[in-house]
């Protein structure tokens, strides 16, 4: 039931019954899903219930008169017609298939049983076209049935264990990373925190961690992070028992490494996972040879019982990592995503908070959650879709994904995976936006996207107009960067960086502390193309306290 138009129906239908959850399980398919309104409306009490004779009240009463069930079919033949059990089935199965000679022999039994029991003819003819309308396509209600308690019992879980359930729905579908997504998604909905992997914490399978003040969170799985897997999972879980890592060195010495590889090392790095233990993922990834190896002699060490001169216990293991530059945010975002498939501990668009306010956009959670501005509301299913069409709203976000289609007059579109800070959505580029947007899309860079977006019969419509580079748009509207200097040494620096720059309109003004009671503000002459990155670089520098961009 989790799908979005039998989401849409049940709000409609508004079931208050277990009956209503097998209907629904049968009636939403190919066919019988043109009963779908009036079985709403006949619940409802907005459209009459009829029956096709008296008699079949008590069969069709608890689907308001409409035919749904195989079983309903039988049922019918055998109240009107006559048949025995086994007669009904035979009938059911000739409905299915359709045999002409077979159909027309079923029909003389049926007319006949049902004249015999006091139905009129002409009627009992009807009565007959009628069912073998609804048998072509009617589900068994046992089948439906038993889905139904699968869908009631998640259902309950979901309502009264959320956490947990969303916890057990990952590990389901830990290796779907489009699963993944939508559950994060609603795990943001419910206000529960998804925590980052981490080697000190996570378990083989998501899990449920009490955070706190945040209350229950889902812990990342180990075992959802590419190319780790199970094996390496539980062996690093195994290696935990006796409490948390203290350092990389304790990691090494503890982990089975015939049950892991540098693959893995490395992915977790990437993914995060060993920030507890080391903050700089690029150092331990560019380590993970050594952390292997190292792994490696120690279980040598232990397997041959070799013991030190001063006792019993083998000496700890010396981790000597190679000397490495350390990744920038972005870098180290870019492979958190090939990771695990979506940003956990930061989002690409972090760095443009202030020029997102100056730029207009709306995010992601406030156009899904509020609709286009203006309520703007789409009346034909394809209306939203014109080639075309004006961007009435704007959003900034990074490509997650994009599938690409081919239309029936041979042209190319795509549907758009978009992430930004609060949420993901998907949005549709059509041929000559996608002809023109595609190598900016494909270039990971966090864009200014112009979408238009309405409301339609099947919920939020979101198109994509026009795209930007967002670091380009954002400098565009750069207005002053605000550098905080604690060290007059970083003076050189600032300028060498600052002279790289190409000109453009923001100010750029440094403030200068020279004792806790006075600072001197310097506003320099020269005006930059202000940018995020140009601002971290500023705020990286030794003796920098803080560069902000206004």
């Amino acid at each position: 039931l989790e799908g979005s138009g039998m989401r849409d129906m049940l709000k409609r239908l508004k079931p208050n019954r277990f009956e209503d959850i097998i209907a629904v399980v049968a009636l939403y398919r190919p066919g019988p899903m043109d009963n779908i309104p009036s079985y709403i409306a006949r619940k409802h009490g907005t459209e009459t219930v009829t029956y096709p004779h008296e008699t079949l009240a008590p069969i069709l009463e608890e689907t308001y008169g409409i035919i749904i069930y195989q079983e309903q079919v039988m049922q019918i033949a055998q109240v009107l017609a006559g048949y025995s059990l086994g007669g009904a089935d035979l009938l059911r199965r000739a409905m299915g298939k359709k045999i002409k000679s077979e159909m027309a022999a079923q029909r003389e039994i049926f007319v006949k049983g049902s004249v015999k029991n006091g139905v009129d003819e002409k009627l009992a003819s009807e009565i007959f076209d009628l069912v073998d309308k609804f048998a072509g396509y009617g589900f068994n209600k046992s089948h439906a049935a038993a889905y139904a308690l699968v869908s009631y019992q998640t259902a309950y879980l979901k309502a009264n264990y959320p956490v947990e359930f969303m916890a057990a729905s990952m590990t389901h579908d830990m290796q779907n990373t489009d699963k993944l997504g939508l559950f994060r998604r609603e795990l943001d909905r419910l206000k529960a925190p998804l925590l980052p992997p981490d080697v000190n914490r996570s378990e083989v399978i998501f899990d449920v961690e009490d955070t706190g003040k945040d209350g229950l969170g889902v812990r990342y799985a180990l075992s959802a992070i590419r190319n780790v897997g199970k094996p390496a999972a539980a062996a690093i879980v195994a290696a935990r028992q006796d409490g948390p890592f203290k350092d990389l060195a304790d990691f090494a010495d503890r982990l089975d490494a015939s049950r892991t590889n540098k693959r893995a090392i490395e992915t977790l790095a990437r993914a995060g996972a060993f920030d507890s233990v080391d903050p700089d993922r690029a150092r331990v990834f560019k380590g993970a040879e050594v952390i292997v190896r190292t792994a490696q002699a120690a279980a040598e060490e232990r397997t041959s019982n070799q013991t030190n001169l001063f006792g019993d216990a083998t000496a700890a293991p010396v981790l000597r990592l190679p000397e490495t530059g350390q990744w920038t945010e972005a870098e180290a975002l870019g492979y958190e995503l090939d990771a695990i498939g979506m940003y956990l501990s930061a989002h690409p668009l972090d760095a443009f908070a202030p020029a997102l306010k100056r730029l207009g956009v709306t995010t992601i959670a406030d156009l899904m959650r509020r609709g286009p501005p203006g309520g703007v509301r789409s009346n034909d299913r394809q209306q939203g879709y014109q080639r075309q069409a004006e961007a009435n709203c704007r959003i900034a976000a990074t490509q997650l994904g994009r599938q690409e289609r081919t239309s029936a007059k041979g042209s190319r579109y795509a549907f758009v995976q978009l992430s930004d800070a609060t949420g993901v959505i998907e949005a549709t580029a059509f041929s000559e936006v996608l002809a023109v947007t595609r190598d900016l899309l494909d270039s990971g860079k966090p864009l200014l996207l112009g979408v238009e977006a309405k409301m339609g019969d099947g919920g939020l419509r979101v198109s994509i107009v026009s795209a930007k580079d967002l670091e380009e748009a954002a400098a565009d509207m750069g207005r002053e960067l605000m550098v905080y200097v604690e060290d007059a040494a970083a003076l050189p620096h600032i300028s060498t960086l600052l002279e790289q720059e190409p000109a453009g309109r923001a100010q750029v003004t440094l403030v200068l502390e020279i004792d806790p009671a006075r600072e001197i503000t310097l506003a320099l002459k020269k005006r930059i193309q202000l940018s995020p990155a140009t601002a971290q670089a500023i705020k990286s520098l030794p003796g920098v306290a803080m560069a902000e961009a206004l």
